[in-house]
């Protein structure tokens, strides 16, 4: 019998139907009774991780454990955040409950060490709360990468932003292939798509360089934990 993923969603709303939609497609089923039962707290009123880790709005890791714990008492076996940046506050949700939460960032830094060895230079396209918490240059550091962020953060956070409002038209999906090819011309051998907006606007086949999506990622481990 499958086991049912809790999903702390709404950060944001469409990167967490995107991240529901590629597991539902990643799953080998025949009917509706082969797929994964799906337990989602989409909460939009999480508070912006960005602000937070700035000093400049409230945490969200209480509204985070509170939907952790919500999501356990519905029979969820295991979690997982639709979010990058809200994995700073992991320690708060594990505190929450005793299933495990699946950690989209550790899926991502193995799977680079696993799937592109012998590079060393790793770009980021990344919001500012993942950056300032220093989740991906943390453990990529440890195994030898030198990481690279955008040079035009700004922007970056602007395209984002801009998702989270529906803009995921031409302009938005040039601007961030700009970004991509930008951290390839200062030398980054392959990029993280560290932010589940960024597969909404960058597809592989866009990205100068090998582009290791976070999404994907998290969606394939959460698939081969669930069926097993």
């Amino acid at each position: 019998m499958s086991r049912a993923i809790g999903i702390l969603g709404g950060m944001g709303p469409a990167a967490t139907v995107d991240l529901m939609a590629r597991i539902i497609a990643a799953t080998p089923a025949g009917g509706d009774a082969g797929h994964l039962r799906l337990l989602v707290d989409s909460n939009p009123a999480v508070p912006d991780r960005n602000r937070a880790i700035a000093g400049e709005g409230p945490s969200p890791g209480p509204p985070l454990a509170a939907m952790a714990r919500g999501l356990e008492a519905q029979g969820a076996d295991m979690l997982a955040i639709a979010c990058n940046s809200a994995h700073a506050w992991a320690g708060e949700i594990r505190a929450a409950t005793s299933i495990p939460l699946v950690s989209m960032i550790d899926a991502t830094a193995e799977a680079i060490g696993r799937d592109h060895p012998g590079l060393r230079r790793v770009g980021l396209l990344a919001a500012d709360a993942c950056l300032g918490a220093g989740l991906y240059q943390e453990p990529l550091g440890r195994a030898g990468y030198e990481v690279l962020t955008s040079g035009d953060q700004p922007g970056f956070m602007a395209l984002i932003y801009g998702v989270k409002a529906g803009e995921t038209g031409t302009a938005a999906q040039a601007g961030m292939a700009a970004q991509a090819e930008a951290l390839a011309a200062r030398g980054a051998e392959l990029i993280v798509a560290a932010c589940t907006e960024v597969p909404l606007l960058l597809r592989p086949e866009q990205s100068p360089v090998p582009l290791v999506d976070s999404t994907a990622v998290l969606v394939a481990k959460l698939v081969h934990l669930a069926a097993d």
